[in-house]
């Protein structure tokens, strides 16, 4: 791999190990991040280590069992029956491995304030067992700073110096579960080093993994930052489409009319849709990362504040939407039969983190609702304490319900059955839009 960079032997030592394929990986956190990057560069050739502190998770790793949507089962299967991969929680193994990814969590807490708690906590660990010539990347979305502030503090604690005896970089995650086009292997990743020689071995390994560009930044907190700026963009085009959707819905227009037709445009207009709020571990919470950041700054975010204000407001209108609807019929939504179809925050998938339907369904239960939730991908989910479970829809349960009510729009429904058997449709995600016209009563958001 050819460099500008001037490096140290530790670093060209490093540099070979990664090209030759004889460098072992670590990664830490084998969820819908850690288990599919650990795949591919199992796939690529490496050795892999994944490091995870739920035993679960490692039990079904090492059994070649897969629970990620985005990792193809037989790979998995076969990198572990081969011994290419394998799983433990036992951190003192980060002492025989060349390079670690950490992708843990980094929620927010009660106060909308960014929790580095895992990242620290993972850092803690790969500092008690690191050696000169390591390569540690963080994946994990996270304030700009975290890298240089939190990480590096902790790992140059051993006395190990940065840029000379180990390397740091940071290069989001950009997961995207469900996506058929786009997944680990092809999307390209951005990589930005503590030092030119940071960055430079890091991409150096996403290169030989990866499919996708690798393009690299002149440090973490510019990678840091466009991550943010990726999943902000969204957050708040997200906020204007629901805003539009609210508007619309008071003036009697389609809102999704309007933005078909707006999206024929073939420049300055890139379509976004409403829907019953924002769900995943990304968009809803991202966003608050930079604005607590921005206070250091003396700044205020107004903008992404509001749209978090409008998104977070959805799943509210949905339901008292849905109790006009009813009010339609002459039905109270108190007592009514609301089959609920959906429960993961998005199509195709079983992730239900920070998902609406979970706002709308407690939001019912508190209405007194009647009601029931149909997911083809999830079996159960906890509301309140309590766990649920789904249950499977038919012809019947279709027709007995007062109100079907989509808030995910998974590609298996029958969509044709839904439209025919429903006495009443509300649809906040235009699942039905090519059945809508056998349907007796259909409303969309």
């Amino acid at each position: 791999m050819t460099t500008n960079t001037e490096l140290n032997q530790t670093a060209k030592d490093l540099l070979n190990k990664i090209e030759d394929r004889n460098a072992t990986i670590g990664v830490v956190g084998l969820g819908y991040v850690g288990l599919p990057l650990a795949v591919e560069k199992a796939k690529a050739g490496y050795k892999v280590i994944g490091f995870d502190v739920q035993q679960s998770r490692v039990d079904q790793v090492n059994q070649g069992i897969n629970y990620i949507g985005d990792v193809v089962d037989a790979e998995l299967k076969e990198i572990t029956e081969s011994g290419q991969f394998k799983a433990t929680t036992d951190y003192s193994l980060i002492k025989d491995v060349d390079a670690v990814a950490i992708c843990v969590p980094t929620p927010l807490d009660t106060y909308q304030q960014p929790d580095t708690s895992y990242v620290e906590s993972s850092g803690k660990e790969i500092a008690k067992n690191m050696h000169p010539g390591m390569l540690i990347v963080l994946e994990s979305t996270t304030y700009p700073g975290t890298t240089e502030e939190v990480l590096k503090p902790i790992l140059e604690s051993t006395g190990l110096k940065v840029g000379t005896d180990f390397f740091l970089a940071y290069s989001p995650e950009r997961v995207d579960p469900g996506n058929k086009h786009y997944n680990t292997k092809n999307t390209p990743k951005v990589v930005g080093g503590i030092t030119p020689a940071c960055t430079d071995i890091a991409a150096s390994l996403y290169k030989s993994v990866l499919e996708g560009d690798v393009h690299q930044v002149s440090s973490p907190a510019v990678a840091e930052m466009e991550k943010i700026l990726e999943n902000t963009f969204r957050h708040i085009n997200i906020a204007l489409a629901n805003e539009m959707a609210i508007l619309c819905d008071r003036m009697g227009i389609d809102v999704w009319e309007v933005i078909d037709a707006a999206a024929t445009k073939p420049y300055g207009f890139m379509p976004f849709y409403p829907g019953p709020g924002l769900g995943g571990h990304c968009i809803p919470i991202d966003p608050f990362y930079l604005t607590w950041k921005a206070r250091e700054y003396n700044y205020h975010t107004r903008l992404i504040e509001l749209a978090g204000e409008i998104n977070n407001a959805m799943p509210e209108f949905v339901v008292d939407r849905a109790m006009k609807v009813l009010n339609e019929e002459k039905k109270a939504l108190n007592g009514a039969k609301v089959l609920v179809l959906g429960i993961a925050y998005k199509k195709d998938i079983d992730d239900m983190r920070e998902s609406p339907a979970l706002l709308i369904v407690d939001a019912l239960e508190k209405a007194g609702a009647d009601w029931t939730v149909a997911d083809p991908y999830v079996e159960q989910f906890k509301l309140n304490g309590e766990m649920v479970k789904t249950v499977p829809y038919d012809e019947k349960s279709l027709e007995e319900a007062d109100l079907v009510l989509i808030t995910t729009d998974h590609s298996n429904y029958d969509y044709d059955m839904i439209a025919r058997k429903s006495k009443v449709i509300f649809d906040t995600r235009n699942a039905l839009k090519d059945h809508k016209d056998k349907a007796k009563k259909y409303i969309r958001l």
